[in-house]
């Protein structure tokens, strides 16, 4: 699910920032941007992050900002002013130039006054921990309300897919029937004034009746679709079992669609498989 949390902490006078962002995706795949002397710290960033989540795309940035209550002071880089230093003293020696070497020569020269880089600046992993933990937790609960919204999309599925089988349901013993029917007047049409072999006609009748049972394949579904629930209403990670429960589903419709051939069952295994679909799509973005 996505979401987004951001925490801060100060830390002698610098302003250490954690933001966490989160995008769908089945797996958990977890990107650790910080400065280059907190870099120590990625894999305990990547091992606390996977204890909190199990799945999604999460991004997190870690910055050290400036002075809390005021501007980034001002560094000197002495290494290039003496540097420079030597390079006019060697233009004044061998090009007999007069005058003396004052500070107004350097005023204007790049990298001797630079303002202090606060991403150097190291920070102990008990502040950054917890400013992490901070984050995590602000990104759990935005997650956790778009998790709600998701609830009850997937509740309002499943009432919809058991609708549809109990139509399916009551639909299949008129299967049956109609066939019957239609093979009672095929086969008065072909022999015309013969009788009807009663006894033929309902093995004929049976035979087919065996091999378009659908019980097996709705008692299934109605035990995968009480699992589900039950899953939903479960307080840990439950993304992968509700997954696999929906493939599980979706073979029992293709079953229950290939032993029927009637037109009504069919048009509502299509609409059943739709429905399970849209619910591995919302399911992949649980945790």
């Amino acid at each position: 699910m996505t979401g987004f949390g951001r925490a801060e902490a100060t830390w002698q006078g610098k302003k250490v920032v954690v933001e966490m962002k989160s995008l769908n995706h089945r797996y958990l795949e977890v990107t650790v941007r910080t400065p280059q002397v907190l870099s120590v710290y990625e894999i305990e960033i990547r091992k606390k992050v996977g204890e909190r989540f199990s799945r999604g795309k999460i991004d997190v940035t870690v910055r050290v900002e400036g002075e809390v209550n005021g501007d980034l002071p001002l560094g000197l880089n002495m290494e290039k002013a003496r540097a420079y230093l030597k390079l006019f003293q060697r233009l004044k020696e061998e090009l007999s130039l007069p005058g003396e070497i004052d500070l107004s020569m350097f005023k204007d020269l790049r990298g001797i006054f630079e303002m202090e880089d606060s991403n150097q600046f190291m920070v102990p992993w008990e502040v950054l921990g917890e400013t992490l933990e901070g984050a995590m937790k602000k990104l759990a609960e935005m997650k956790a309300l778009e998790g709600e919204a998701l609830r009850r999309d997937i509740i309002s599925r499943m009432e919809t897919i058991r609708g549809l089988l109990r139509e399916v349901e009551a639909r299949a013993p008129m299967v049956i029937q109609e066939y019957r029917r239609r093979l009672m007047n095929r086969i008065k049409e072909l022999l015309n004034s013969y009788p009807v072999d009663e006894a033929r006609v309902l093995q004929e009748v049976s035979i087919v009746a065996e091999r378009s049972d659908i019980t097996e394949e709705l008692v299934r579904m109605e035990s995968h679709l009480e699992q589900f629930s039950a899953l939903i209403e479960e307080d840990k990670t439950v993304g992968r079992k509700m997954d696999f429960l929906i493939q599980e589903m979706m073979r029992e419709v293709n079953t229950l669609g290939a032993k029927s051939s009637d037109g009504e069952i069919a048009k509502w295994v299509i609409e059943i498989k739709s429905e399970l679909s849209k619910l591995r799509e919302q399911v992949q973005n649980i945790e």
